[in-house]
C-alpha cells in the first residue's frame, strides 16, 4: 500500500512540474527571441577573459552589453580581421564560433568579439570595416 501512494504522489508531483515548465515556455515562446547577436568578448584583446553579452546594432550605433555591468560603445571599432580560435581559447568559448578583432578608432582598448559561425554574417554588417 505504501509503493502505490509513493506513485501517486510521485505521478502528481511530475504533472505539476510538467504544467510549470509549459507555462514558463509558452511565455517566452510569446515574447519572441531576444535582441542583440549572442557573443562573448573580451577587452583588450588578448588579455583578460571572454565574458559573456550580446552586441546591438541599433540606431543608437554598435555596442556590446555584457551579462553584468556597462554597455560598451563599439562605434569607433572596426572590424580587423577573422579568426579561429586557438586550443587554449576554444576552452574558454565554443570552438566551432569565429573570433573577430575590433581595432579601437580612439586610441582605446581593442576589443575581441567571438560569435557562432552563423552569426559571424550579422556581426560584420553591424560593425564598420
Amino acid at each position: 500500500m505504501a509503493g502505490v501512494i509513493e506513485f501517486l504522489l510521485f505521478g502528481l508531483v511530475a504533472a505539476a512540474a510538467g504544467l510549470l515548465l509549459r507555462r514558463k515556455h509558452r511565455r517566452r515562446q510569446a515574447a519572441g527571441p531576444p535582441a542583440g547577436i549572442p557573443c562573448m568578448a573580451r577587452r583588450p584583446a588578448g588579455e583578460g577573459r571572454w565574458r559573456p553579452g550580446r552586441v546591438h546594432a541599433d540606431g543608437a550605433g554598435p555596442r556590446w552589453e555584457p551579462a553584468r555591468g556597462p554597455a560598451v560603445p563599439l562605434a569607433g571599432a572596426r572590424a580587423d580581421a577573422v579568426r579561429a580560435p586557438s586550443v587554449r581559447e576554444g576552452l574558454s568559448i565554443n570552438p566551432g564560433s569565429r573570433i573577430v578583432a575590433c581595432a579601437a578608432a580612439d586610441g582605446g582598448p581593442d576589443v575581441e568579439i567571438a560569435v557562432m559561425a552563423l552569426d559571424l554574417r550579422e556581426l560584420l554588417d553591424a560593425l564598420p570595416r
